[in-house]
């Protein structure tokens, strides 16, 4: 098994990105060395990230959520006993037997040169289900599956649809390791209509933030905050096996703890360094793809 270089005996004081496949990555990883993990996985059948075997671009969901357990299983691993786990996953709608996605007038982006076909059992035009069938599978694989989040989105994209609402939320799931677990709700309490302090409701309603180095979707900042702060304690370590451009390491640097991200492609993790470091933030890289693995 190939040993990764990473966390020296001050792990708590230092922070590290991976560049390489998060499965691998995982499995090499020492168990229970991490407080809470936040991450949003390759959407299914949503956007092509130019990756060789990247995961989002399975034939059939049954593939992407079987995909998806077991990079998990081993972050489960990686978790603390009272760890938690928060997944943001969207959802999509069936091809109708189109292979490809043209761009949309008001969201250029969208383009696709392939599209999975048609989930068997399902319609053109059918909601797929994806973040609920992708929860399931957890629940089935032995995380305990503790809350639905509502992220809605007060600016969402535009979409060119007649026949249907424009869709304004995605889900996050709260999933634990055990069925007791760290969970600070006074850290992320809100105030209600009467203004006074209460416990965190399940819809969250917070704006996209526009990242102008990334042309895919990128966490709002305000999004994972009450994740770390409600799932770690200071001083603590954060993980993030799909880190982009690098929002859950620049919340949990921020907030005071330390974290590991994992990332296929380079280009991401040099947008990553670049926006951590204009707050003073770095990280040490580790270049597994590149070590044979």
């Amino acid at each position: 098994m190939f040993q990764l270089p990473l966390l020296p005996s001050d792990a708590s004081k230092k922070s590290i990105v991976y560049h390489g496949d998060a499965y691998q990555i995982l499995s090499d990883l020492p168990s229970q060395i991490c407080q809470t993990a936040v991450t949003s996985p390759p959407y299914w059948g949503l956007r092509d990230y130019d990756s060789p075997n990247q995961i989002g671009s399975e034939e059939k969901v049954d593939d992407y959520a079987e995909k998806l357990v077991l990079v998990f299983r081993e972050l489960k691993r990686v978790l603390r006993d009272d760890g938690t786990f928060w997944l943001n996953i969207g959802d999509c709608y069936t091809s109708g037997g189109r292979t490809w996605r043209a761009p949309d007038k008001k969201n250029p982006a969208r383009a696709m040169s392939y599209r999975p076909p048609t989930p068997e059992g399902l319609k053109p035009k059918d909601l797929v289900g994806v973040p609920w069938q992708v929860a399931f599978a957890l629940q089935a694989d032995g995380w305990y599956l503790r809350s639905e989040i509502i992220w809605h989105k007060p600016n969402p994209q535009p979409e060119s649809v007649k026949d249907r609402p424009t869709r304004a939320h995605e889900k996050i799931f709260l999933l634990s390791k055990n069925e007791k677990y760290l969970y600070n709700y006074e850290a992320i309490k809100e105030r209600g209509v009467n203004g006074k302090l209460r416990n965190k409701r399940s819809v969250w309603s917070i704006p996209t933030e526009p990242f102008n180095e990334a042309h895919f979707a990128t966490f709002p900042t305000k999004l994972i905050e009450p994740c770390i702060l409600a799932g770690s304690k200071e001083g603590d370590l954060v993980i993030d096996p799909f880190f982009g451009s690098g929002t859950t390491g620049l919340v949990a640097a921020l907030s005071g703890r330390n974290f590991i991200g994992i990332e296929l492609k380079a280009e991401y993790i040099e947008i990553a360094r670049r926006r951590l470091g204009e707050y003073g933030i770095a990280f040490e890289q580790v270049e597994y793809s590149l070590k044979g693995v």
